[in-house]
Formats: structure tokens, C-alpha cells, sequence
């Protein structure tokens, strides 16, 4: 008798415990989920409605058909399709576990695809040949080191490579980087062509006749240099800007290309004011000649045809890409291709020279992929991402915000409100880039449209001094030991955000990545009483530990844009300002999330965020994937992640309301 009560409870104590595990969803076996409540399953089955789309963005051109490569998630990362028509079913071309998001077909085996892809997230990129679906991928680089395709020769029998060391610790000096011509088809063929000092090299443009090739040095955003190389000597000079031109500033040059008579370069600059413009440079004579349709706006992207005769250029205009056309003899503007509205990016020629693929994403659509006939502009729709189960056109659009900061300077930024059907004061969630060197700008907010059409919570996205988009003095304003007045622009944000009457001030959170999770703990350790949560993800907490441990290719880059931390004075001020030395004060709940495998922000500073914390009471959430690197790539983990961000915020902003 007593077995069988014994044997009842038992049958009911399990039945009580898998009834609660199918109500909630529990992280997979790559996720550590410390501190984190349990995730409700009829929550996650609402979340994943805004979590199913599928935006399709431009890769290249067959080199002799008119098909397109995409990328484009299948399953749980991002792949490489076909698209052999417009409108036509995408036909997948690369499976495997990790994200492939650039390929392209070989002239002389037009079916072989050479693709590269990282492995968990680590950016130690590796180039590969797929002869055919069901061929094994032949290894085509040395796996030691990261290797990245920097352009095809104008024959297409070539592609430079730039391949550097790496080093797991962060603790070895920077790198150089080694350039080489490869022969996919006889990889072991690969001649080095020289080794350039350092790794801030890239924007590899070739001439005509494959004898030179022109490419960009990068200082910093601020400060970068033309240099064209021989490539049977090696020998090199640096052509723009002249030293005299140096000397009264530093001048950023970005978007090189030869121009068709090997004479001259096409590029963007700002030697002449404070944005990115459209000009003709003289190899011969050193002369600069601008053309184009100015604005205070930046070009952020310009592409040679493949014949040398038509320049696809992309310019930033308050945050919106626009394509524009220009004839590369006479520079004359030709008439804009009637695309889509929305922000235009990815520009890329078919060999035929005539017909040219783009990327189109608005607030209310995915990213689809059009292409633009340039002979009679016409335009088509080659792919066309669906939303399930949801009204896309529904979707709110980003107004553009200003406001006043400590210094009286304007800051700008982007709010999207919320449906007017949510009455009161709304709380509101800021989301601040990475970079520092990036922009918010409007377009589709995927998986963010959730907490305003469900939740009824306004989204700010601000893009405080440092900055791109509003001309080089903006950008260079945060650089140094100026650092802190940038997270003085978003306690001024909290100011304008006290005055708005549909908005509350008192239900403010915060979310940022990357350098924006620097700045979210900054705000949380500078402003503790004006928020009520943080979500930190792969954010720096410690500048000194940070640009000690990140991966040798890049700290050399890292520390002119935040100081270089060998130097006494910028270490005592990196260590001052960083937020793990200040976490006492910060107030409110913290949400902390990391890869393991991250090159660029060590999986380290997550963990030291959430010790210091932790010690004050305040309760911490930290999510760590270890088989991701910076930021979450594939779908289980991205989608975990939403869920848990959707409790949070909801526990943060709406408790009570």
C-alpha cells in the first residue's frame, strides 16, 4: 500500500513538473542563462510571429547568367541562394552550421562557388571552393590565420587576399598583414604579392589591365590614405592626399576605383569640407575634381562597371541610402532608377555592365533585392520577403528627433512611436549603436516592431557626438578623453524625453551592443535614477582590460579612436570612466549577454560587469552563447534572447501600468 501512494506521488510529481516544462521554454544546450526567470511558452509562441522574417540582401552576379546570388537565413543561419529569375524560388547553394553571407561563381567553372565563412562566431575567416551541392568544400587558405577576399582581378582569374595572423590571448603586437593573388582552381599556385605593415589596409580597387592596384590605409575614420601599388614590383606610393594637404588636417578617402584609362581614381573625400564627396582624381597631375550632386550629405558607396563606364554611387541623406547613376566620361549625372522607397544599399554590377543589384529595406519591409537595367532604367523586383502572420504595412516609420545637449550643440536622432491606440504616456526604450563609428538610421525594425505594436513602448534610436553621418568635426567629438560627453548627449536625451507629452520619463530603458553596451552601462553608472533597466550586449565594461585582451588585428585601430592605454595619463582616464570601476552606482536591473567566441570584446568584460554588479545587490540577468562571437548569428540563440529581452522590458517598463 504504501509503495503504491509512494508510486502515485511520484506519477504526479512528475506529471506537475513536465505540465510546467512545456509551459516554459528553457535555453539550448549552447545558451548559460544565469539569473534569468523562467521564459513562458505562450509568450515565446507570440514573440516568434516577429521573429520569422526573412530579409534577403544582394551578394553578386553569375558571371555569365542573369542569376543572383542572395544570402538569405535558412534554418537557423544565414546561406547563400540562387535566384535564376525575378520572382523566381530561391534554390539554396551552401548548408552549413555557421553563417556564409559572401560568395561568388568562377569565370573559368562558372559552377564552382568560392565562398568564406568563420567558425562560432570567431571572425578567423577561411576561404573555400564548393565544385558542385553535394561536393566537400575544398580548404582553400591557411586556417591558422584570418583570411579575407578583398576584389577579383578585372580578368576574374585572380582574387587578392589579405590574410593576418591571430592571437587567441589579445597579448601579441599588431600584426602586418600579407597580401596574395590565388587561382581558386590551383590554390597552391598563390603568389604573395607583398606584406604590408600593420592591418588597417583595404578597399582594394585594380586597373583595367590588372597591372596596379589602388587601396585605402586606415588611420581612422578621420584619417585615411590613397596608395596605388605595382604588382609585379611591389613597389608602392601613397598618391592622395599630398603631404601638404595632410598637414592641415586629417582627411578620410573611402570608395576607391580605378578609372577605365588606368589615369586617374574615382573616390569619395572630405578634404574640402566636413562630408564625403564624389570626386575625379589625377594620378598624373594631383589634381582633385569634384562632381556630383552635393548636400551635406556623405557618399558612402561608389562602384566602377566592369566596362569602366558607369558609376553606381550611394549617398547617405539624412540616414536614407539613394542611389544615383553618373556616365564615368563625362561625370554627368543620368536619370535615377525608380526604385522602391526605402534605404538603398549593396550595389553590384553584372559583367554585362548593364544591369546592376541593390538592396531596398524600409520601415515596413524586409530587405528584398532589386536590380536596375541601366541602359533603360527599368526596374525589378528579384526577391520578395514575406510577412506571416503579420501586417508589415501596419509597421511604424522613424520620424527624425534634435535636441540640445550639454554644450548647446543638436544631437539627432530617431524616434518610432508607437500605435496611437496606446494611450497615456508611453514608456520608451533607447537603443544606441555600436561603433562608435556607425549611425541609427531608419529602416526595419524586425523583431523591435513587437514592443511597439504589443507592448505599446516607444523606440529611440540616438546618435550621439562620434557618430557618422553629420560631417567629420561630429565624429571626431567623442575621441579620447572626450569620451564621456557622449553619454552626456543621452542625459540630455533624457531631458528632451521629460518634455514630450506622450512619452514618460520616469519608464526609460536602455539597450546598446558593442560599444553601445559601453555606453548603456555609462548611462546606468552616470544617470542611475533616470532609468529602470539595461540590456548590455557584448559591450565594453573595462577600456583598459578591453583593448588589452581584443584581438591583435585590431587594437592598434582601437586605440586612436578611445586612447591608448600604454600611456599612463589615457590609462588612469580609461580606468576612471570605465563602467566596472563605477558599477556601485548603478541602480537599476542589468541584463548582460556575451559569445564566447567574440575576437573583438572578450567574453571577460561580460563577466566582469556582472561580478560588480552583483556585489550591490542589483539583480543581473547574464546570457553567455559558447558558439557565438560578437553578437548572436543564429536564430535559437537570437530568438532565446528575444524572449528573455521581451520579460525584461516588460518587467522593467509596464509593471504596474
Amino acid at each position: 500500500m504504501n509503495r503504491l501512494r509512494l508510486f502515485v506521488l511520484f506519477a504526479a510529481t512528475l506529471a506537475v513538473q513536465l505540465a510546467f516544462a512545456a509551459d516554459v521554454i528553457a535555453p539550448n544546450a549552447n545558451l548559460k542563462a544565469d539569473g534569468l526567470p523562467p521564459i513562458p511558452a505562450a509568450l515565446a509562441a507570440k514573440l516568434d510571429l516577429y521573429a520569422e522574417f526573412k530579409p534577403a540582401s544582394v551578394v553578386d552576379w553569375h558571371p555569365e547568367k542573369r542569376e543572383l546570388i542572395v544570402a538569405r537565413r535558412a534554418g537557423n543561419v544565414t546561406q547563400l541562394h540562387l535566384v535564376a529569375a525575378p520572382g523566381s524560388e530561391l534554390k539554396q547553394l551552401t548548408t552549413f552550421p555557421d553563417p556564409v553571407r559572401f560568395g561568388t561563381f568562377l569565370a573559368k567553372k562558372p559552377d564552382a562557388l568560392v565562398f568564406s565563412r568563420d567558425s562560432n562566431g570567431n571572425e578567423q575567416r577561411q576561404i573555400y571552393r564548393l565544385d558542385s551541392p553535394t561536393a566537400t568544400p575544398v580548404l582553400l587558405t591557411d586556417e591558422r590565420r584570418k583570411n579575407d577576399i578583398q576584389n577579383f582581378t578585372h580578368a576574374r582569374d585572380r582574387l587578392l587576399i589579405a590574410t593576418t595572423d591571430v592571437d587567441a590571448t589579445g597579448k601579441r603586437d599588431a600584426p602586418n598583414t600579407d597580401l596574395a593573388l590565388l587561382d581558386p582552381l590551383e590554390p597552391a599556385k598563390a603568389r604573395k604579392v607583398t606584406t604590408l605593415p600593420g592591418t588597417g589596409w583595404g578597399d582594394f580597387s585594380f586597373s583595367f589591365d590588372d597591372k596596379r592596384v589602388a587601396f585605402i590605409e586606415y588611420k581612422s575614420v578621420n584619417e585615411t590614405y590613397v596608395w596605388v601599388m605595382d604588382l609585379a614590383t611591389s613597389e608602392r606610393k601613397r598618391v592622395f592626399p599630398t603631404d601638404g594637404a595632410a598637414a592641415a588636417g586629417p582627411i578620410a578617402t573611402f570608395n576607391v576605383n580605378f578609372a577605365r584609362d588606368g589615369k586617374g581614381l574615382f573616390l569619395s573625400t572630405d578634404r574640402d569640407g566636413e562630408f564625403q564627396k564624389l570626386a575625379y582624381f589625377d594620378l598624373g597631375s594631383g589634381k582633385l575634381e569634384y562632381f556630383g550632386e552635393g548636400g551635406d550629405w556623405d557618399v558612402e558607396s561608389a562602384v566602377l562597371s566592369p566596362d569602366g563606364r558607369t558609376l553606381a554611387v550611394i549617398t547617405n541623406e539624412a540616414g536614407i541610402g539613394v542611389l544615383r547613376l553618373y556616365d564615368a566620361d563625362t561625370r554627368r549625372a543620368l536619370p535615377k532608377p525608380p526604385l522602391p522607397v526605402g534605404t538603398v544599399g549593396g550595389a553590384v554590377w553584372h559583367q554585362n555592365s548593364r544591369d546592376l543589384a541593390v538592396t531596398v529595406a524600409s520601415a515596413q519591409s524586409p530587405s528584398d533585392v532589386y536590380a536596375i537595367d541601366t541602359r533603360t532604367n527599368r526596374v525589378e523586383r528579384w526577391t520578395e520577403t514575406k510577412v506571416s502572420g503579420l501586417d508589415a504595412a501596419s509597421f511604424r516609420s522613424a520620424e527624425p528627433i534634435s535636441w540640445k545637449s550639454f554644450d548647446g550643440r543638436t544631437i539627432n536622432g530617431f524616434l518610432t512611436r508607437p500605435p496611437a491606440r496606446f494611450s497615456g504616456r508611453r514608456p520608451v526604450i533607447v537603443m544606441i549603436h555600436g561603433g562608435p563609428e556607425a549611425q541609427a538610421r531608419p529602416g526595419f525594425l524586425g523583431r523591435w516592431n513587437y514592443f511597439l505594436d504589443e507592448l505599446g513602448v516607444a523606440i529611440i534610436q540616438p546618435n550621439a557626438r562620434g557618430s557618422t553621418g553629420y560631417g567629420k568635426t561630429f565624429v571626431a567629438l567623442d575621441n579620447g578623453m572626450k569620451r564621456e560627453d557622449s553619454v552626456k548627449d543621452i542625459g540630455a536625451l533624457f531631458d528632451w524625453i521629460r518634455t514630450q507629452p506622450d512619452l514618460d520619463a520616469d519608464r526609460v530603458a536602455t539597450e546598446g551592443g558593442s560599444y553601445g553596451g559601453y555606453m548603456v552601462l555609462a548611462v546606468a553608472t552616470n544617470f542611475p535614477d533616470r532609468i529602470t533597466g539595461t540590456v548590455d550586449i557584448v559591450g565594453v565594461a573595462n577600456f583598459v582590460s578591453f583593448l588589452e585582451s581584443t584581438e591583435s588585428y585590431r587594437r592598434d585601430l582601437r586605440r586612436v579612436e578611445y586612447g591608448d592605454e600604454r600611456d599612463p595619463a589615457m590609462r588612469a582616464f580609461l580606468a576612471r570612466i570605465s563602467p566596472t570601476n563605477n558599477a556601485q552606482k548603478i541602480k537599476a536591473p542589468l541584463f548582460v549577454v556575451a559569445g564566447l567566441n567574440d575576437p573583438r570584446v572578450r567574453y571577460t568584460e561580460a563577466e566582469q560587469i556582472v561580478a560588480a554588479v552583483r556585489k550591490n545587490g542589483v539583480p543581473v540577468w547574464y546570457l553567455l552563447a559558447d558558439n557565438e562571437g560578437h553578437g548572436f548569428a543564429r536564430k535559437v540563440n537570437a530568438d532565446f534572447l528575444f524572449y528573455a529581452m521581451a520579460v525584461f522590458f516588460q518587467e522593467r517598463l509596464l509593471r504596474g501600468h
